[in-house]
C-alpha cells in the first residue's frame, strides 16, 4: 500500500494541528496566568478539541515554504499596525485634522492559495484604519476601505509589496 493511501495514524487523528494544540494551550495558561494541574487539563482538553472541532474550517493544510518570510511579514505588520494605530489616535484626538477623505480600493490580487488569502484578511483587517474588506467570488481583487485614502495607488502598491509578495513566497 503507498503511504499517501495509508489510514491515519491514532495519534494523528487525535492531534491534527500539533502546532496549534501547543499554542492553544500555551495561550490558556498565559491567559489564566496559572500552571495548576485544573488549568493544565482543561487547556489540555481545549487544545485537543478545537482543532478536532475547526477541522473542516482549514481550507488546505499549511505548508509553510520559507520561515524567514513569516518573520519578516510578522515584524512588518507589527510597525505598519503602530503606526496605524499612531495615525487612528491622532484623528481620535484631532477630528479636524484629517488629511484625506476615508474611500475604498480595488486591490487586483496575484496570490490564489486559500490559507495565502485568509492571512491576508485577517492583516488587512486587523490593521486600524482598515474598517472593511471584501474579497471577490473569484478571489482576484480585494475591496479594502481605509479611513484616510490620499493616493489609492499607494495603497494598492503597498498591500502587493508588504503583505500580497511575502504571503505568495510563504505559501506558494
Amino acid at each position: 500500500m503507498k503511504p499517501s493511501r495509508m489510514a491515519p495514524r491514532p495519534l494523528k487523528r487525535l492531534v491534527p494541528a500539533p502546532l496549534l494544540s501547543l499554542a492553544l494551550l500555551g495561550l490558556w495558561l498565559l491567559l489564566n496566568r496559572s500552571l495548576s494541574a485544573g488549568h493544565f487539563v482543561l487547556g489540555t482538553v481545549l487544545a485537543l478539541a478545537i482543532p478536532l472541532l475547526t477541522a473542516g474550517l482549514r481550507p488546505l493544510p499549511v505548508r509553510i515554504r520559507k520561515p524567514g518570510a513569516v518573520l519578516r511579514l510578522a515584524l512588518t505588520v507589527m510597525a505598519d499596525t503602530t503606526k496605524s494605530n499612531l495615525s487612528v489616535a491622532r484623528l481620535l484626538l484631532a477630528p479636524g485634522r484629517r488629511r484625506h477623505p476615508s474611500g475604498f480600493v480595488h486591490i487586483p490580487l496575484d496570490v490564489r492559495d486559500p490559507n495565502a488569502l485568509a492571512v491576508l484578511a485577517m492583516i488587512v483587517c486587523i490593521t486600524p484604519g482598515t474598517a472593511w474588506a471584501e474579497l471577490s467570488l473569484d478571489r482576484s481583487m480585494l475591496m479594502l476601505h481605509v479611513l484616510e485614502l490620499d493616493d489609492p495607488a499607494a495603497v494598492i502598491a503597498d498591500v502587493k509589496q508588504r503583505y500580497e509578495a511575502p504571503l505568495m513566497e510563504i505559501f506558494e
